[in-house]
């Protein structure tokens, strides 16, 4: 097994091969990886059923699912590679153009970033997505996932290095840290000189440790305390609709809601029904006092209104207006996702302008801050920060950009 400074040493050498690829060379590539993960599914469910084996009664269950693969996942990995392969390439894209007064020409063009490290937890489908923006994008990349996943990572980036070696290109423009130790995250936390980007994905312990510690440039990909506020003026049935959705399609991602906002003006008839409809889900709720006195549930904790439950709960709090709900995300969101459910248009701009999050929707799920949903092929993460990166991020988010300047012989 290679130490983490040796995969970052190959990694580094690899650079000048990953930016020069053409886009057709790229798309062949990714096409090539697509085919390998298919021909090896066998291989990565057998490597996925240890992990899982190893996994039980380690994690809940609803992170088990965040764990496991089966052939319509792995299938589903194989498409988010070759809707990567169908997309622009913006590597070399020009950005913004000006010829100066001295007959200068500037040219402001989209680079690649270079070495793109990734520490993520749980997911494996994250290792084949972030393989496929890192390469069409120009990057190399350095992958380091849990310890809960490292079998099923393994079996996928061997499968992926197969595709690459069926058209001859280098396996490492994708890498893999096989060392799932502290350790391994602290030296791409610090590897200057060697690691070009850095993105955390996963729990709000791994953000914060790379937050805090990182010695290279970071994107903060955060976590989804993500919130629906349904409205005086909302339909019922759609505002049922969304709360279901957005909490129980899929507990344990980052765009699923945590908590409920409802108007006081229709909490004493939406929320039993919301209530019964949650029941049959077995969601748990946790209830502020007003919602407490009009349906049965957990009475909320003083960090409720503040935790990523990843889990079948959901906080509940009645609130007297549009602006009641807006300071109350104000003062807990995460800044990821947010949803008004409302036919009133004056109360949708209001909540559009004034809440400051990455994605903010009017009558739909949060469940649809995601890369594929959103067009991008996948996502390598969602940025809750406003600086270089928001949102989910996708090829363009993983470029730079650099001046390019003609002349003719000019001096200053």
């Amino acid at each position: 097994m290679k130490t983490t400074q040796e995969i970052l040493q190959d990694a580094r050498a690899a650079k000048p091969r990953a930016a020069a690829l053409s886009t057709k060379e790229k798309n062949t590539l990714l096409l090539a990886m697509a085919d390998a993960l298919v021909k090896n599914t066998e291989a990565i469910l057998a490597a996925n059923a240890a992990d899982l084996d190893a996994a039980r009664g380690e994690i809940a269950p609803v992170m088990l699912d965040r764990l496991a693969l089966n052939e319509a996942r792995v299938a589903a990995m194989a498409d988010g590679l070759r809707a990567v392969a169908a997309l622009g390439d913006p590597v070399g894209e020009v950005l913004g153009e000006t010829v100066r007064p001295n007959g200068l020409r500037i040219q402001k063009v989209r680079v690649p970033m270079g070495v793109v490290a990734i520490i993520y937890e749980s997911r494996p489908n994250v290792t084949a997505d972030a393989a496929a923006l890192c390469l069409k994008s120009g990057n190399v990349c350095v992958l380091r996932g849990g310890r809960e996943a490292i079998r099923s990572n393994t079996a996928i980036v061997a499968a992926l290095r197969d595709g690459l070696s069926a058209c001859d290109a280098p396996e490492t423009l994708i890498n893999l840290v096989e060392d799932t130790s502290r350790a391994s995250a602290s030296e791409l936390m610090t590897a200057r000189g060697l690691v070009d980007l850095l993105i955390p994905r996963g729990g709000k312990g791994l953000i914060r440790a790379c937050v805090e510690n990182a010695k290279v440039p970071c994107i903060e990909t955060g976590t989804g305390i993500c919130h629906i506020y349904v409205d005086a003026a909302a339909d019922p049935a759609m505002a049922l609709a969304i709360v279901d959705n957005a909490k129980t399609s899929r507990p344990s991602v980052c765009n699923a809601a945590e908590v409920c906002l409802v108007h006081q003006s229709i909490a004493g008839a939406f929320l039993p029904a919301l209530a019964r409809r949650l029941d049959e889900k077995h969601v748990e709720l946790r209830l502020d006092p007003r919602a407490a006195a009009i349906i049965p549930g957990t009475p909320a904790g003083p960090e409720d209104f503040d935790t990523e439950f990843l889990d079948y709960i959901l906080a509940v709090k009645v609130v007297d207006s549009v602006e009641d709900a807006m300071r109350h995300i104000a003062a807990h969101s995460t800044g990821h996702s947010e949803a008004i459910v409302t036919e009133d248009e004056a109360a949708a701009a209001a909540f559009c302008r004034d809440v400051d999050s990455a994605a903010v929707y009017v009558n739909a799920s949060t469940r649809f801050t995601d890369g594929g949903e959103f067009g991008l092929g996948c996502e390598m993460g969602i940025s809750t920060q406003k600086l270089g990166a928001r949102g989910p991020m996708g090829l363009a988010e993983l470029t730079s950009y650099q001046y390019i300047i003609r002349g003719s012989g000019q001096v200053r």
